[in-house]
């Protein structure tokens, strides 16, 4: 019987040693987790909105937020969008830095990490966070841009310097 040596016990060249590489993710399971995340928002954007109305009814009086409501009905009102705007910043921030996903990624496998596999920065999920405002205010060329790039990579994973990953489910 043939002694096996520790170079039989190696991997052929070209059997990977480790785990696979991560794939890139793919148009369509990054718009379905756009959409379950934007009902997440929605949803927050309400509850938010109703506390800001609350308490500004609070400050100057029910009476007087009547008239005021009704005579801005349509119109802008910077410090709601502001509002408005950090706070969707933290939402994301938050679930990119703490485990790489949103809500909607997890549903869809889908996570966000450096090129090393780990977790972005705060600078980063602040920068994908503005790329995807620039990329929907572009009618969507940013995320369309996966169709043409040689990585897969979207503007937002061009712009931080990450990119968005497919995993595998976990086992329950």
């Amino acid at each position: 019987m043939p002694r096996r040596t520790r170079a039989s016990q190696r991997p052929a060249a070209d059997t990977p040693a480790g785990p696979e590489a991560p794939t890139a993710a793919g148009l369509i399971r990054r718009l379905a987790a756009m959409l379950y995340d934007g009902l997440v928002c929605v949803a927050l954007a309400l509850v938010l909105t109703g506390i800001y109305t609350a308490v500004s009814a609070k400050i100057v009086g029910p009476e007087l937020y009547q008239q005021q409501a009704l005579a801005n009905v349509g119109k802008f009102d910077p410090l709601l969008a502001s509002i408005l705007f950090v706070t969707l910043y933290l939402f994301f921030a938050y679930f990119w830095r703490h485990n790489g996903q949103t809500l909607g990624m997890q549903a869809w496998h889908l996570q966000i990490e450096n090129e090393d596999g780990s977790r972005i920065s705060w600078m980063q999920a602040l920068l994908r966070y503005l790329m995807g405002w620039v990329s929907w205010l572009a009618l969507g060329i940013g995320y369309l841009w996966i169709l043409f790039d040689r990585d897969r990579k979207a503007w937002t994973d061009r712009f931080s310097n990450s990119r968005m990953i497919r995993i595998s489910p976990r086992r329950k």
